[in-house]
Formats: structure tokens, sequence, C-alpha cells
């Protein structure tokens, strides 16, 4: 009977000590009885998942999250059910952050070297989901913004062709300044003397 009254008050000791977020204690007594040798060794083992489950997303929280080492996995050993949903749910979150995170790197990085083709496609939900549209539509400005300076630069400087100007719609900020700033120069046409809204010749007194 002693083997039981001790037992049990060795359980209660260490289901609360898990309950309140410790568990580093286990179940130390030797049992004399297979009942209770089984509910010790059921206990620790609970007891040693959660441990290791614990320090595991601990690990990938602070790789990912404040280190910024991408690709992190936690990695529990004969886990089931809930502790393997648990599991699976932190590896996915570690593998989306990751794919977003080195995509939207992917195509900041190409942009920076020139390359406006690319563009973030991996899937994403809310602010990642917002951020991948707002530099999808930067690059696309850019693309845009691009396309129409070669345009001008093109009629201006090769084909001869004044009075052209670049058309962006949609444009704010720097953007739009930059847009209305590239105007052909000297913006007139220089067989007749004539330039915009002046009809007189610049040749004459």
């Amino acid at each position: 009977m002693d083997d039981y009254v001790l037992a049990l008050k060795e359980i209660s000791t260490v289901t609360k000590s898990v309950s309140s977020g410790d568990l580093s204690q286990r179940i130390t007594l030797t049992p004399r009885f297979a009942e209770v040798a089984l509910i010790k060794t059921t206990i620790n083992e609970m007891v040693e998942r959660l441990g290791t489950f614990s320090k595991e997303v601990t690990r990938v929280a602070k790789q990912v999250g404040t280190d910024g080492i991408l690709g992190a996995q936690a990695t529990v050993q004969d886990v089931s059910g809930v502790w393997l949903e648990l599991t699976n749910v932190v590896n996915t979150m570690a593998n989306n952050l990751t794919d977003q995170v080195r995509e939207i790197a992917k195509v900041t990085t190409a942009v920076a070297k020139g390359d406006l083709e690319q563009v973030i496609n991996v899937k994403a939900e809310g602010e990642i989901k917002e951020l991948k549209v707002t530099i999808n539509q930067m690059v696309e400005t850019l693309r845009v913004f691009s396309t129409e300076v070669t345009r001008i630069a093109r009629e201006v400087g090769t084909e001869g062709r004044l009075g052209g100007t670049a058309k962006i719609d949609g444009v704010e900020g720097v953007w739009k300044d930059l847009t209305n700033n590239v105007i052909p120069y000297p913006f007139c046409d220089l067989t007749t003397g004539q330039s915009n809204g002046n009809e007189s010749d610049s040749t004459s007194p």
C-alpha cells in the first residue's frame, strides 16, 4: 500500500510541475508493482516528449525568427497524434516563411541588379500577401518606367522624333515627378525653329 501512496505523491508532484510549465521533474521511485511501474514509465515518457517538443519549437522559432536562419525544421522522434500534428504545424509555418522570405529576397535582388522580369509567385496570406502585392506592383512600375524612358530616348536620340512624352498611368510621388520630367530636350522643331506655344521664328530679330 505504501508503494501506491508514494507513487501517487510523485505523480502528483510531476503532473503539477508539468501543468506549471516545469518539464524538469521525473518520477524517480522504484515501484514494486507492475501497474505503478507502467504509470511511472508512461508519465516520464510524456514529460520527456513534451520537453523535446518544447526545445525543438524554441530552436526553430529562434533560428527562423531571431537568427534569420531559414529552412530550420523541428525534429521530434516517435511522435503521433496531437504531437505529430503540432510538429507538422511548426514545420509548415517555418517552411512557408522560408519560401516567402527567399522569394522576396530573390526578386528584390534581381531588381537591384537591373532585372525587372522577376515577380513574387509564392503563395502568401495576410500581411505577407500585402507585401507580395506591393513589391510586385513596384517591380511593374519600374518595368513600365524603364520601358517608357527607353522609348523616349530612342525616339529622340536615335530616330530624331521630338515631342514625345512618357506615359505611365497610376503613378504617384517620385515616379510621377520622374515621368513628368522625362520630356525630350530641347523639345522644339529644329527645322522651323518653332517651340511649344511659341509660333515665332527663333532666328528672327
